[in-house]
C-alpha cells in the first residue's frame, strides 16, 4: 500500500512588532509640544460655569497694549450673550486670554467660543495687518462643578497677572473685567478705576457664578493665585 501523501499544514508567522498599539504609533503633537486634547469633551450642564483658555500661535504680537484690547473688548461686547452663550469673566495676558462664561450646554459653548474666536481673530488681523491663524490650537476648557472650584477660578482669571508678577500691586488689573466684577473684597474698588461705559461682559445667572462661590469668601485685589 502506497503511503498517504501528508496534507500541508498553515505556519501561524511570528511578527516582529508591526502593526497594532505600539509606541511612537499615531497622530504627532503639532510644533514642539502636544496642543489641546482632541478627545471627546465631556457633557455640559447650564448650572457649571466653564473656565476656558484661548492661546496665541506663536511669533504674534502681544496682547497686553490698548490697541489690542480695544479690539479685543469690542469682540466680547459683541458676542457676550448669544445663543445660550454667556461671557462673565475674562482676562488678558500677553499671548493668552482666560474666560469664564456659561453656557446651556455643549453646543451652546463650542459655538459661542467659535463666534468669539472668529472675531478676535479678524479684529487682531486687521490691526496687525496680517492673514493666517491667530490661535495656537482649539480652546482649553475646565468645567467647574463645586463652589470652590468657581472662587479659585475667578482669583485665578482676575488676578493672573499678578500670577505672571507684572507688578500691579493694589490696583485692578484694567486689562480684565476687573472694573467690573463686583466679588472684590475692598468694598468701592472698582469705582476708583475709570472704565467704558459699555459692560464687555453678560451677568452671570447661574447659581454657582451668582452666589455659590461667595461661601469661601469674597477675593481680595492684591491676592496672589496659587499663592
Amino acid at each position: 500500500m502506497k503511503k498517504r501523501a501528508k496534507q500541508p499544514q498553515q505556519q501561524v508567522l511570528g511578527f516582529l512588532r508591526r502593526g497594532g498599539k505600539r509606541p511612537g504609533a499615531g497622530r504627532k503633537p503639532k510644533g514642539e509640544k502636544a496642543g489641546v486634547s482632541h478627545r471627546h469633551r465631556a457633557k455640559l450642564a447650564s448650572r457649571h460655569p466653564v473656565h476656558v483658555t484661548l492661546k496665541l500661535e506663536r511669533g504674534l504680537p502681544r496682547l497686553r497694549n490698548k490697541a489690542a484690547y480695544r479690539v479685543l473688548r469690542r469682540a466680547f461686547v459683541g458676542a457676550n450673550a448669544r445663543d445660550g452663550f454667556r461671557l462673565c469673566e475674562y482676562s488678558v495676558q500677553g499671548n493668552h486670554i482666560h474666560l469664564i462664561v456659561e453656557a446651556k450646554d455643549r453646543p451652546a459653548l463650542s459655538r459661542g467660543m467659535q463666534g468669539l474666536a472668529i472675531r478676535i481673530a479678524l479684529g487682531l488681523n486687521r490691526l496687525w495687518e496680517r492673514t493666517g491663524r491667530v490661535f495656537a490650537d482649539r480652546y482649553h476648557d475646565r468645567i467647574l462643578r463645586t463652589p470652590r472650584e468657581v472662587r479659585n477660578a475667578l482669583s485665578y482669571v482676575l488676578n493672573n497677572a499678578r500670577r505672571h508678577r507684572l507688578g500691579l500691586k493694589w490696583a485692578l488689573d484694567l486689562f480684565s473685567s476687573g472694573p467690573w466684577f463686583d466679588g472684590w473684597k475692598e468694598v468701592g474698588v472698582s469705582r476708583t478705576v475709570q472704565r467704558p461705559k459699555e459692560r464687555p461682559t453678560a451677568r452671570a445667572r447661574s447659581w454657582l457664578l451668582q452666589a455659590g462661590w461667595r461661601r469661601h469668601g469674597l477675593i481680595r485685589v492684591a491676592e496672589v493665585p496659587g499663592g
